[in-house]
Order: structure tokens, then C-alpha cells, then sequence
């Protein structure tokens, strides 16, 4: 390639730094230096509006269309997202199709005063912008109340840090990422609280016509995570979900064998539907719609407005 890559990303700390991931995972597997390659802030809607929550002013979309639209525009080469804030079905003239291997998909608890969940004092306020994290935690702990909050994470810290919440939940990889794993008062493990569908995945999208840029990506891509990506995100393709579907989904691979655990709640969170399966792993995006389906039967679309 004769001309400069360009990758486009949102412009918050973390997300620079997965860009900064993808560029050096470009430059350890080709023949491109630092110089060949340029990263670009690109601002979304998302980060715009803090203060509603994403399912009142547009969906999951906010953080990947400004994106995309630069990579339509043959603005930038590769966009870099965190596959959880993409929408499930690709937008039409791109793929995403390229996944660094995956960074931890827990979920983590800071509180003001490093107590676990199970300390908080009744009626603590947690603090959080996804109805899935709301739901589980009050089936662990039904008294606690769940406020919305939102911005990057230095900001949630920062509000917590001012007494506006007693806890906030957080994923796990954005906490490591940027340094604040001291501030850490609880891991939760997968089972405990299922994460959401490609939590932890770094995807990288390219026009689907850019020949020059799949090969490079190809050459980057992360099999196993690749893998699990398609397994956990066939499962939101069936359901169809929204930013307001409250839906942890999670895969690990053993060996040939994949195992897919995912669960659902209805709208208002009363009702959960759960479903696990295990197969060969060659049949990870066939599991993942398999749960799908089982999945909406289950909930008679009780998760839909």
C-alpha cells in the first residue's frame, strides 16, 4: 500500500487506547511502520449527550455511526469499536469481521469505601446506564436502588468520588485499560453476573470492498475470539435487541468444545429466561442462534416494547 492507513475512533482515553492496540498489532504482523499508519479522533453522539440514557435518543448506534459514516466516506480506512456498543446487524457497504483477542469480559464494583455488594447498606444507589447490570444486581440485592449514570469512566469515577453514588459497576478491560484497577472493591465472575454480548472485544470494521485493508486485517484477526464474538452476537441477531434489551451473553472455548450461556429479562426486569449450550466449536455461530431462538420462545417477546 502506497498511501497512509487511517484509523478512526472515538475520541475518549480508552478508546484511543484500542486504537493505539490495533495500530501496533498492524505494525508487529506487516511490513508498515508508525508513520504509515494515523489515528483519528472521530466525536459520536454518544459521547455528546451524557445525561439520558442511549435507548431515548437513538440506540446502541450512537457510538458506532459517526464511525461508520467516516469509513463510508472513505474518510478513514479501519474503525475501531468495542464490539458490545455496535449494533448486531452490520451497516450495509462494511464488515466487521476483525477481532483483537479478548480482554477480560468481567464486570467490576467501586464503591466509596471499598465495600463488596453484599456490604452496601440498604437502599446504597448504584450507578449505572445499562438496564442488564440493573436487573442482575437486584436480583442479588433487591433493596438497592440503581441510578442512571453515564460518561466515560473517569467521569463515573470522578461523579462516585463526589458522592453521587455509593457504587458503580463498570467493565472490567475499560478499569484495567486505564489504570484504575486500585479502585477495585469487587470482581464479579461470569457466573455471578453474566456480561453483555462482546464485552471485552476490541472489533475493527473496513469497507467491504477495500481489498488492501481485509488482507491486513486478516492478518491481525484473533481466532478464537473471533469465534466467540460471532457465537455471543448471533444470539442479539435473533432477538433483535435494542440498547434497552437486557441481555448478558457470554462463550468460552475448551479445547473443540464451545460453551454459550446467555440470559434475558423482560422489560421491566421482573421475568428472566435463561439458556446454556455445549457443542463443538466448529458450530460456534449455529449455538449462538440456537440460544436465540430458544431464547424468544422462551420470553414470548415479553422483552420487547
Amino acid at each position: 500500500m502506497n498511501k497512509k492507513i487511517t484509523i478512526g475512533s472515538r475520541g475518549s482515553k480508552l478508546a484511543l487506547l484500542y486504537a493505539q492496540k490495533a495500530k501496533d498489532k498492524i505494525i508487529e504482523n506487516t511490513n508498515l511502520g508508525k508513520e504509515d499508519i494515523v489515528i483519528k479522533s472521530i466525536t459520536t453522539k454518544g459521547d455528546q449527550v451524557q445525561d439520558t440514557r442511549l435507548s431515548e435518543i437513538g440506540g446502541k448506534g450512537l457510538f458506532s455511526s459517526n464511525i461508520e459514516k467516516e469509513l463510508q466516506n472513505d474518510n478513514i480506512d479501519i474503525a475501531v469499536h468495542a464490539l458490545k456498543d455496535m449494533p448486531a446487524n452490520e451497516t450495509r457497504g462494511l464488515r466487521t469481521d476483525t477481532f483483537l483477542e479478548r480482554n477480560d469480559p468481567r464486570e467490576i464494583l467501586i464503591t466509596t469505601n471499598k465495600k463488596k455488594l453484599n456490604e452496601l447498606n440498604i437502599k446504597s444507589i448504584i450507578g449505572t446506564s445499562s438496564y442488564r447490570r440493573e436487573f442482575q444486581i437486584k436480583r442479588i440485592r433487591p433493596d438497592l436502588n440503581c441510578k442512571l449514570i453515564r460518561g466515560n469512566v473517569d467521569t463515573r469515577i470522578k461523579k462516585l468520588k463526589e458522592g453521587i453514588y455509593d457504587a458503580i459497576i463498570l467493565s472490567y478491560a475499560g478499569i484495567k485499560y486505564l489504570n484504575f484497577e486500585n479502585d477495585i472493591s469487587e470482581i464479579f465472575s461470569v457466573d455471578k453476573i453474566i456480561p453483555s454480548a462482546g464485552q471485552g472485544i476490541i472489533a475493527l470494521q473496513c469497507r467491504n470492498k477495500d481489498d488492501d485493508t481485509i488482507s491486513i486485517l486478516k492478518r491481525i484477526n484473533h481466532n478464537e475470539t473471533y469465534k466467540r464474538a460471532h457465537a455471543e452476537r448471533n444470539i442479539l441477531k435473533i432477538l433483535e435487541g435494542d440498547c434497552e434489551t437486557a441481555i448478558g451473553a457470554h462463550s468460552k472455548i475448551d479445547g473443540d468444545q464451545i460453551t454459550l450461556e446467555a440470559e434475558l429479562f423482560s422489560l421491566d426486569g421482573s421475568l428472566r429466561f435463561y439458556e446454556k449450550k455445549i457443542g463443538n466449536v466448529d458450530e460456534y455461530k449455529q449455538i449462538g442462534t440456537e440460544i436465540g431462538i430458544t431464547l424468544k420462545e422462551k420470553s414470548k417477546n415479553s422483552y420487547k416494547k
